[in-house]
């Protein structure tokens, strides 16, 4: 078994709107912008994992039409919003077992102008009684008896959960979060939004479910990301450039809901992170004090600040202490969301896990611009996906 994996090469397209492009065109792009990051050509790799939510399937043969058919393997990955990091995990594992000594990964969604996601356009039958109708009825929905199938209402209920149980989580802190990454985003090339608001425009947008406005909502794009992965055998048979630029994979973790009797209807996302935190620490021997950075699943403004929790950056229940003491911000103590997270950087859901990968490594290498945290050594990428997935990599700089 290999005992480390590394991210040899790594890329994201530009998120946004690409009505000229489909996802394999934006897939191939992205593949081959990794493997020429990293240096190497696609008859090097041994495996493919190829992540898609919302296509017609089978995106990774079709991938390889464009970026070469080698015969290997290809896993054609599908898991909610935690697609682009399973699809990663799923090179991980495939090195660590021995099977191959370098694989990609791929992640992409076309979702600009898919509205709502959750809902199904489909009203109740009674608008006035929720209905547990066979197993879909009954397990799958994030509805409850009182609530709501759309993922703004859902999270809307979790960040004000948050608040009612340890208090300070109003209406305004959730918009300053929102403020904090759209004013990060500005640094941001390859972000979808790249402006920053005011507090006030944040406040006074559109609102979509309470407390969460347009702007505090992760934004449905186009758009993929890629990475080639290397066991550490064949990494030091490689040039000091490439193991210098090189990014350790210190943990990689996959969790799904534990058994809660509350939670059959209602997926708990804290229980969801905090176990894949927790195995992620102890798999890199780090602790939350040490990161550098943090690219964590905002989908929502009420979600980044029950993270912050549920990755243990701040004592349980401390949140909103964490986020007034201006932590995250890029230049506080626990910078997050540095890209401008999914509310500015966009969503397109299969290429997020990938994505925020991408992020992380820039800033090892030191390679992040403008927006660059000097310094970093250690950082965390987290996503989730409701039904339930959550991915987390805790990533390393090389000491090349």
């Amino acid at each position: 078994m290999a005992d480390n994996v590394w991210i040899l090469g790594i890329t994201m397209t530009k998120f946004g709107k690409h009505a000229d492009k489909d996802i394999v065109d934006l897939a191939s792009a992205a593949a081959m912008g990794a493997l020429a990051d990293g240096g190497v050509t696609m008859r090097e790799m041994g495996i493919m994992a190829a992540g898609n939510l919302m296509g017609p399937g089978g995106v990774g043969q079709q991938i390889q039409k464009q970026v070469g058919q080698t015969g290997i393997p290809v896993y054609n990955v599908s898991n909610a919003c935690a697609t682009g990091a399973t699809a990663l995990r799923t090179v991980i594992m495939a090195i660590k077992a021995g099977e191959c000594d370098m694989g990609i990964a791929v992640g992409v969604e076309k979702l600009a102008g898919a509205g709502l996601l959750g809902g199904g356009g489909q009203a109740k039958r009674d608008g006035k009684v929720w209905e547990a109708k066979g197993r879909y009825g009954a397990v799958a929905p994030t509805d409850g008896r009182i609530g709501t199938d759309t993922m703004p209402g859902t999270f809307a209920q979790i960040g004000m959960e948050y608040g009612h149980k340890y208090g300070g989580a109003d209406f305004e802190l959730f918009a300053r979060i929102s403020e904090k990454n759209h004013a990060h985003s500005t640094l941001n090339p390859l972000a979808a939004y790249s402006k920053r608001f005011t507090l006030e425009e944040i406040m006074g947008d559109m609102m979509i479910a309470y407390p969460n406005t347009r702007p505090m909502c992760s934004a449905n794009c186009d758009g993929a990301a890629a990475a080639v992965l290397v066991s550490e055998t064949k990494l030091r048979t490689l040039s000091l450039e490439q193991q210098r630029r090189a990014v350790k994979v210190a943990a990689s973790v996959l969790t799904t809901d534990p058994w809660e009797e509350a939670c059959q209807i209602l997926p708990n996302v804290n229980t969801l992170t905090r176990n894949a935190a927790k195995q992620a620490y102890e798999a890199a021997g780090v602790g939350p004090d040490d990161l550098d950075l943090v690219e964590l699943h905002d989908c929502f403004a009420t979600a980044e600040l029950v993270h912050y929790d549920n990755l243990m950056l701040c004592p349980e229940g401390g949140a909103v202490d964490f986020f007034n003491s201006g932590a995250p911000w890029r230049d506080g103590t626990t910078p997050v969301n540095v890209s401008g997270g999914l509310q500015s950087k966009g969503h397109p859901i299969s290429a997020t896990g990938i994505a925020n990968v991408w992020e992380v490594c820039h800033h090892l290498r030191g390679e992040a611009g403008d927006r660059q945290i000097e310094g970093a050594k250690v950082g965390l990428a987290h996503v989730i996906g409701l039904g339930s997935a959550c991915g987390i990599h805790v990533l390393e700089k090389s000491a090349a």
